[in-house]
C-alpha cells in the first residue's frame, strides 16, 4: 500500500508541476517546447547526479534532482517571473542586492553574473550554502558575491533550523526533530550589509523578525525595494513606517501599479522612491529569457 502512495503523490506532484509550467509566462504559447524541457530534465536527472545548466548573458547553475527552485529555471526561464525581471531590471553595477535566504543562489547569479551587482547571500543551511559557494564559483563571482552561513533575525546567537527541506528549510518549529543548530545574527550587525539597494526575504514564515533587526537597512537611502515573501500586517507596516509602498510589477511593461496584474508572485514588492525605479526599470537592457525579451 505504501507503494501505491509513493506513485499517486508523485503522479500528482508532476501534475502540479506541469500545470505551473504550462501557465508560467515564458511559456504560453509554447507548450511543447515547455513539456519537452521537463521531460528532458526527468531523463537527464536520472542519469546524472547533477547537470550544469547554461541559464541567462552565460550565467550557470548547478542543479540536481529535488531542488525546486533551480528546476523551476530550467522548466520556465525564470522560476518567479514577477519577482526575478524585477531584480533583473532594477539593479546596476556596483549596487547591492541581500539576498536573504538564498538557497542555491538562483537570485544571487542573476543579481551578481548578470546584473554585475554586488551580493551578499544569507543562507544558514550548510548543505545549501556549499552548493550557493560552487555557482558563485562557476560563474566567477568570488569578488563580487559572498556567502553569509547564517540566518538573520532580531538577535546574535544561536537557533533551530530544519534539515533536509530544500527551498522550504526555516527557523524549527516546536515540533520539528530533524533540526540543526545554526549562527543567527541581526542584519544591522553585519557592517558590508548597510547600504542595500534591493533586499529580498525568503525565510519562510521568520520576516517579521529579519526586519526587526535591520532598521539601519530600512533606513539606507540606497535601498529602493523590498521583495518579502511573508506580507504580514506586520510586515507591511514595518515597511511603511520606512516609507516603502506595496506595488506589484510588469515586466512585459515594466509598469509599476498598487493594483495587481494578471500575473502570479510568490513576493510581495515594496517600494520607495517610485519614480526613480520607474525610470530604472525602464532604461534596463533587454534580456532575452526562453526567447523572450524582457
Amino acid at each position: 500500500m505504501e507503494r501505491f502512495k509513493g506513485i499517486t503523490s508523485g503522479a500528482a506532484q508532476s501534475i502540479a508541476a506541469l500545470q505551473f509550467i504550462l501557465s508560467h509566462p515564458l511559456n504560453r504559447g509554447k507548450p511543447l517546447s515547455a513539456i519537452g524541457r521537463f521531460v528532458g530534465w526527468q531523463v537527464a536527472s536520472r542519469l546524472r547526479a547533477e547537470i550544469e545548466f547554461q541559464w541567462i548573458d552565460g550565467a550557470k547553475l548547478i542543479v540536481s534532482r529535488g531542488m525546486t527552485g533551480a528546476t523551476g529555471n530550467i522548466y520556465c526561464g525564470l522560476h518567479e517571473f514577477v519577482e526575478m525581471s524585477f531584480l533583473l531590471h532594477l539593479l546596476r553595477p556596483n549596487d547591492l542586492f541581500l539576498d536573504v535566504g538564498a538557497n542555491v543562489g538562483s537570485y544571487t547569479i542573476l543579481a551578481a553574473r548578470v546584473c554585475k551587482a554586488r551580493t551578499i547571500a544569507f543562507e544558514p543551511d550548510p548543505d545549501a550554502a556549499r552548493v550557493l559557494r560552487r555557482n558563485i564559483a562557476i560563474n566567477h563571482l568570488n569578488g563580487l558575491a559572498c556567502v553569509r552561513e547564517t540566518a538573520l533575525g532580531g538577535a546574535h546567537g544561536e537557533i533551530a533550523f530544519t534539515v533536509g527541506l530544500d527551498t522550504m528549510n526555516r527557523v524549527a518549529r516546536p515540533d520539528d526533530e530533524a533540526v540543526q543548530v545554526v549562527p543567527i545574527r541581526r542584519l544591522d550587525d553585519i557592517p558590508d550589509a548597510a547600504a542595500p539597494t534591493l533586499i529580498k526575504l525568503d525565510v519562510e514564515g521568520f520576516e517579521e523578525q529579519v526586519l526587526s533587526g535591520a532598521s539601519r537597512a530600512l533606513s539606507a537611502s540606497s535601498l529602493l525595494a523590498v521583495q518579502s515573501e511573508l506580507c504580514s500586517p506586520m510586515v507591511r507596516d514595518t515597511l511603511q513606517s520606512f516609507g516603502f509602498e506595496r506595488q506589484f510589477y510588469n515586466p512585459f511593461t515594466r509598469r509599476l501599479s498598487p493594483e495587481p496584474f494578471s500575473y502570479r508572485t510568490s513576493n510581495a514588492l515594496f517600494v520607495r522612491r517610485t519614480e526613480l525605479v520607474t525610470e530604472r526599470v525602464v532604461a534596463a537592457p533587454l534580456r532575452i529569457v526562453s526567447r523572450k525579451a524582457l
